[in-house]
């Protein structure tokens, strides 16, 4: 078997069917973790959470729908782009496996952090799992470096956002 010559292992064009294709599904799999987690969220926002004692720093809560907004879209792109590099390689698509697990694991446990802090009120083991999450995102993100750099570095401000939840979630479990 001969190997593909570097024209046919380029990724298809960004607008090719393929392409859009994936990037399609990379927005509705983050989005519709993201419409997991708001659905969970959305009784004790109106009712638990504002009796929660809450540090200085916290943000207005308009803030959070659309930083998570951004956040996720970032996300879907960032994966679509790691599958793109990815099927120039030799393996294929196959190379990134062990990044879309990391991704996966991380997605699993933003939806966890969801879960516990409002779902369960539960902040203690809400911080735990938030700790964790940010170690999967770190690895994720170095992953996805082995792939694409910028794929990489759109996970970035995911990352810090998510640092800045845990530093809220640890004042709010202190706080209360």
């Amino acid at each position: 078997m001969t190997r593909p010559s570097s024209a046919s292992s380029a990724p298809p064009p960004v607008f090719s069917m393929p392409s859009l294709y994936v990037l399609l599904l990379s927005f509705a799999l983050c989005f519709g973790v993201s419409g997991l987690g708001s659905a969970v969220t959305v009784g004790p926002v109106r009712t638990w959470y504002p009796t929660l004692a809450k540090p200085a720093l916290t943000p207005p809560d308009i803030a959070f729908p659309i930083v998570w907004t951004i956040l996720f879209a970032l996300m879907a792109v960032s994966v679509w782009l790691v599958w793109r590099q990815a099927i120039r390689s030799p393996a294929g698509w196959r190379s990134a496996i062990p990044a879309f697990i990391l991704f996966a694991v991380q997605l699993a446990l933003n939806f966890g952090w969801s879960l516990l802090f409002f779902g369960l009120q539960k902040i203690g083991p809400a911080l735990i799992e938030m700790l964790v999450l940010l170690a999967v995102l770190a690895a994720t993100i170095v992953a996805f470096a082995r792939h694409s750099r910028l794929a990489a570095l759109l996970l970035v401000p995911y990352w810090a956002w998510g640092a800045f939840a845990t530093y809220l979630t640890f004042m709010i479990w202190r706080l209360n």
